[in-house]
């Protein structure tokens, strides 16, 4: 039996059952526990998603999943339903993204650190604005998602977590604890990236990025969000702009290799890897703002150097990236000679 392998005439089989004993009695026969995260839309009722995509399988393979077995959240029972056609929606709303937390910790900073109320003008707009943000699927939002109240209790996770403040602070996560110290760190630096945010937002230009998988920036390091990094991306993988700017370093006489490590693709690779090379978008997040970019703005580099230039912020340039190596080699060379000197000393 595969988990997750259920049809929609399992789903309804299990659905028909839950009705015929109704809730209490059927959670209890499968040994379930109410829903706490996602519920199963289907006829203009809700059902508890886990025990009804655990029972399915009773349906479609002769046993029911125990609980123990799998999840039911996004990646088993919720997954596995909508496959089979079926409405899903949230108990409860999502966890705070970084870039929700910096809009909020930029404003809570604009009040001298201090918390809002859920009446304060500037909350609304930042619920509002909140609402607009393309991170959360409309499917993971219940109907107080980001709502004023909210909001306010975010400010105060925020204000509570200074550390000037000296009362007992409110239930906040780690994740507002890292952006208020990248505030105190670099206020300027996060103060534009909350301007960017919210001005991409607001024209409309952030919500019309591809959403990415988060896979995709698993070992990117950004403090300040995913979507002003999803704009960086999408900038360096723009092929008109790629196609001008190896055209512009060809014209000069130069060659494409890394501007980091000197990595040449035709060199190694022969004929598969010519006119092969990545681009980078040097401009910082915090200062990409909507100007046009310029051929200066990018750098070829090879794969291996721009996932290092990622890695960790603040993200180094390639000169500065080329700089380390160079020194790692410089160190290296040093301490072969020092080992070389010691063996020759012992040998006589």
């Amino acid at each position: 039996m595969r988990k997750g392998a259920i049809t929609r005439d399992a789903v309804l089989k299990a659905i028909a059952e839950h009705d015929e004993l109704g809730r209490q009695a059927f959670l209890s026969k499968y040994r379930f526990s109410e829903a706490r995260s996602y519920l199963l839309l289907h006829a203009g009722r809700e059902y508890d998603s886990k025990a009804i995509a655990g029972v399915a399988h009773k349906w479609a393979h002769g046993r029911a999943l125990l609980p123990a077995e799998f999840s039911g959240g996004k990646e088993h029972a919720a997954a596995w339903l909508k496959r089979a056609g079926f409405e899903v929606k949230t108990v409860k709303n999502p966890d705070w993204a970084r870039d929700e937390i910096i809009l909020a910790c930029q404003l809570v900073m604009s009040n001298g650190w201090k918390g809002l109320d859920a009446h304060d003008p500037r909350v609304i707009g930042l619920s509002d604005l909140l609402q607009l943000m393309p991170i959360h699927a409309e499917t993971d939002r219940n109907e107080k998602f980001r709502n004023p109240n909210g909001v306010a209790r975010k400010t105060f996770d925020i204000a509570t977590r200074h550390p000037d403040y000296r009362g007992k602070p409110t239930n906040g996560g780690a994740l507002d604890v890292e952006v208020l110290h990248e505030f105190l760190a670099r206020p300027e630096e996060m103060t534009e990236a909350a301007q960017l945010i919210r001005q991409g937002i607001t024209d409309g230009e952030l919500q019309a990025l591809p959403v990415a998988e988060d896979e995709e920036f698993d070992d990117y390091s950004a403090p300040e969000g995913r979507l002003l990094l999803r704009r960086h991306r999408a900038r360096e993988r723009n092929k008109g702009l790629r196609k001008k700017k190896i055209a512009s370093v060809l014209r000069q006489g130069g060659r494409l290799s890394c501007e980091t490590c000197g990595f040449d693709f035709e060199e190694v690779y022969g004929e598969r890897g010519a006119g092969y090379i990545e681009c980078h978008h040097v401009v910082p997040l915090h200062e990409a703002g909507e100007s046009r970019t310029r051929l200066s703005d990018l750098a070829l580099i090879c794969a291996n150097c721009h996932r290092m230039i990622h890695r960790r912020a603040p993200w180094p340039t390639p000169n500065q990236l080329r700089a380390a190596v160079e020194s790692r080699k410089a160190m290296a060379v040093v301490q072969q000679r020092s080992t070389a000197t010691v063996v020759t000393a012992v040998d006589r």
